[in-house]
C-alpha cells in the first residue's frame, strides 16, 4: 500500500530502501549529494502531513502534481545513502489498491471519480516514458506483514521510548542489503522445501524481486511508523516480531513442526490485536 493509504489511515507502517549515491545517475546524485547536507531534514511525519494536505482542497488532490524532490537520509558504513521520497508515483500505485478496500461511496467521498480517472490517465502517460521506475518505498496500514519480518535480526531492533521532552517513540530494524537479501532466500528456500506454496512465500517471493532492483550496498529499513502512536508502551516494548519469524523458520528447517507452530501463534495474536484495534477505530 503507498501514500494515498496513509493519507485515509495514518497509522501507516514502511518498508525502504536506503541507496548508496553511487546508484543514482548525475544531475540526480548531485542533488543527493547536497540534499543530504541539509542541517534540518524531513521526517516521516513531515511527509504524512504533506499529504494529508493535499486533502483539504475541493476537490481533493488524489496524487501530487509534482514528484516530491525530499528524500529520507542514513549512513551505512560511513556512507550516505538516500531514500527518494517519490510521493506521486506511490501515490499512483497506490490507486490501483483502493478499489478493494473502500465502500464505493467512501471511495467518492475522498477521492472522486473524475479525479481518479485524471490520476490513472495522467500515469498511464507518465509510465509510457518511465517503464523502469519502482518505489523506493513500501507501505502498510494497521500491520507490519509477515514477509517483512524475514529480512531483518532481532538484534537489528531499535526501540526508542516517546520521553517528556516531546521526543516521538520509535520501533525499527536496518539491515545492510546482502544481509535482507540472504536471510529472504535462506527463509524461502526452508518453505519451498517443509510447506506447501502460500501467500507468505509469495510475498517473499514479490519482496525479493523488489530488492533485486537495488544497489547492493543499500540499507534495508522496517519503520514501525504511525502505529507506535495505536499501540500501547508496554505492547511496543514487548514486541519481538522478526524473533518470532526466525524462530519459526528455524523450526521448520529443523523439522520440529510444533514449534514452529508456537512461534507462529505468538505473531498472530500479537498482530490480531493490532487489527483489533483498528476495527475499534
Amino acid at each position: 500500500m503507498s501514500v494515498v493509504s496513509s493519507v485515509l489511515v495514518p497509522y501507516t507502517s514502511y518498508l525502504r530502501v536506503y541507496e548508496p549515491l553511487a546508484a543514482f545517475r548525475e544531475p540526480e546524485r548531485s542533488h543527493w549529494a547536497r540534499y543530504a547536507q541539509r542541517s534540518v531534514l524531513p521526517t516521516a511525519q513531515d511527509e504524512l502531513r504533506r499529504s494529508l494536505a493535499d486533502l483539504v482542497p475541493t476537490p481533493p488532490v488524489g496524487v501530487p502534481v509534482h514528484e516530491s524532490g525530499d528524500a529520507f537520509v542514513a549512513e551505512l558504513d560511513g556512507a550516505v545513502c538516500v531514500c527518494p521520497w517519490r510521493t506521486r508515483m506511490r501515490g499512483w500505485l497506490a490507486l490501483e489498491e483502493l478499489g478493494g478496500m473502500f465502500p464505493a461511496t467512501v471511495l467518492d467521498a475522498v477521492l472522486p471519480p473524475v479525479v481518479r480517472g485524471q490520476a490513472i490517465a495522467d500515469y498511464e502517460r507518465w509510465a509510457e516514458r518511465n517503464p523502469d521506475a519502482r518505489p523506493w518505498i513500501r507501505t502498510t496500514v494497521w500491520h507490519v506483514p509477515v514477509r517483512w519480518f524475514v529480512l531483518f535480526d532481532d538484534e537489528e531492533r531499535e526501540y526508542v521510548e516517546a520521553d517528556a521532552d516531546g521526543a516521538q517513540p520509535l520501533l525499527r530494524y536496518r539491515t545492510p542489503m546482502v544481509q535482507a537479501r540472504r536471510r529472504l532466500a535462506r527463509a524461502l528456500r526452508t518453505l519451498r522445501e517443509t510447506v506447501d506454496e502460500g501467500p507468505l512465500t509469495e510475498g517473499l517471493v514479490d519482496v525479493g524481486r523488489w530488492l533485486e532492483e537495488f544497489h547492493p550496498r543499500a540499507l534495508v529499513e522496517l519503520d514501525y511508523g504511525g502505529l507506535v502512536h495505536a499501540l500501547p508502551r508496554e505492547q511496543l516494548a514487548a514486541d519481538r516480531s522478526a524473533a518470532d519469524v526466525a524462530e519459526g523458520i528455524a523450526a521448520l528447517k529443523a523439522g520440529d513442526s510444533d514449534a514452529a507452530g508456537v512461534a507462529y501463534g505468538r505473531l498472530a495474536e500479537r498482530w490480531r490485536a493490532v487489527r483489533d484495534r483498528q476495527s475499534a477505530n
